[in-house]
């Protein structure tokens, strides 16, 4: 074969090359604009394997060789995948919440305290608000070490129906009392969407816990306030799901949100929850939203709490949340993961070295 000949195939071959280049990216147009009009119907973009299959059949059905069938599904596969992570992209961009759609770090200030700013923030209080002299005591403390923030779970949806539920609206006037004596702004869960406007009055912060991420009237409720929203991560929730549950709040125009790692819930019994620790900078990739670590549910251990909060702020965290109590024995939720006074001041020495 002359070179002129080879030169001439190797033409060919560019051009077709070429006219591929210009159908696949036909093609992820067209996949683009489908993902588009699903999102308009409201149907899932996910993936579907009924669809490819129906596609592969029409594609081996014409094929001619000389690449074998399985040569031509093993390509087109790729094709199809790529199409897809498109679809996705795209639609990550449009979400609020999305980094792709602002860059930027949020940055929230709560009681002077700017979380997102790249130092790291700290959130302690008792799992349960029992009384004002227990909540007082860890007030005290809180304020010695320097904080701004205290938690306390007035409202506590539990496993067992038969398990302390809280104080209601009385632990809500606990926490205000606690807040307007030690100067601290108040973070607290909320539970039914009819609460939100009357407990705005009490707190400063809206805390949705794990068991109500994807609880979409409280979700969209939290939204319509002006009060900063901490979202904790469901148990069995996956990041996509805990992004999208984030966005339901932003869309009904309240950006303020920290997202909150507490572990999900695996096979492993060692630990209360497997803390989920990739989350954080995966969470800080995707979003443009602070990402703290709770790291009392996630570990459910005492012994714990010290190198899973040295781990959090390690890999990126904006931020720790854990539960003190005056006198864990007692508590009346919780017991064996809170710290006792002597015990947190001790932590917070350990973690500030």
């Amino acid at each position: 074969m002359s070179n002129e000949q080879l030169d001439q195939l190797r033409e060919k071959l560019d051009n077709i090359n070429l006219e591929i280049l210009d159908l696949v990216n036909q093609r992820a147009e067209l996949v683009k604009e489908t993902g588009q009009v699903k999102e308009k119907q409201g149907a899932n973009r996910n993936y579907d394997p009924v669809r490819e299959r129906d596609m592969l059949d029409l594609i081996t059905k014409h094929n001619d060789g000389p690449f074998e069938n399985s040569t031509i599904v093993h390509l087109f596969k790729e094709i199809f995948k790529a199409g897809l992570e498109l679809q996705e992209d795209d639609h990550s961009k449009a979400l609020l919440v999305s980094r792709k759609k602002k860059p930027e770090d949020t940055v929230i200030e709560i009681n002077g305290e700017k979380f997102g700013d790249g130092d790291p923030h700290f959130i302690f209080g008792p799992c349960s608000v029992e009384s004002y002299d227990q909540v007082a005591e860890v007030a005290k403390a809180v304020k010695e070490q320097g904080f701004h923030l205290i938690r306390g779970g007035a409202f506590k949806p539990r496993t067992s129906p038969y398990d302390f539920q809280g104080l209601g609206f009385e632990g809500l006037e606990i926490l205000k009392q606690i807040s307007n004596e030690y100067g601290l702004s108040v973070v607290s869960e909320i539970v039914n969407p009819a609460h939100i406007e009357e407990a705005a009055d009490y707190i400063d912060v809206i805390q949705i816990g794990a068991r109500n991420m994807q609880n979409f009237e409280l979700l969209k409720a939290a939204g319509e306030t002006n009060k900063p929203v901490l979202l904790k991560r469901g148990m069995s929730a996956t990041i996509s799901d805990f992004i999208n549950a984030a966005e339901y709040i932003n869309s009904k125009g309240n950006g303020d949100i920290i997202l909150c790692e507490r572990g999900i819930r695996t096979y492993e019994k060692a630990t209360r929850n497997t803390l989920d620790i990739t989350a954080v900078p995966i969470l800080k990739q995707e979003t443009h939203l602070p990402v703290m670590v709770d790291v009392t549910h996630s570990t459910g251990r005492r012994d714990l709490l010290l190198p899973a909060a040295k781990a959090a702020l390690a890999i990126g965290a904006d931020g720790v949340m854990a539960e003190v109590h005056p006198d864990p024995a007692v508590a009346l939720s919780d017991s064996a993961q809170q710290m006792d006074i002597p015990t947190f001041h001790q932590f917070m020495e350990n973690l500030r070295k």
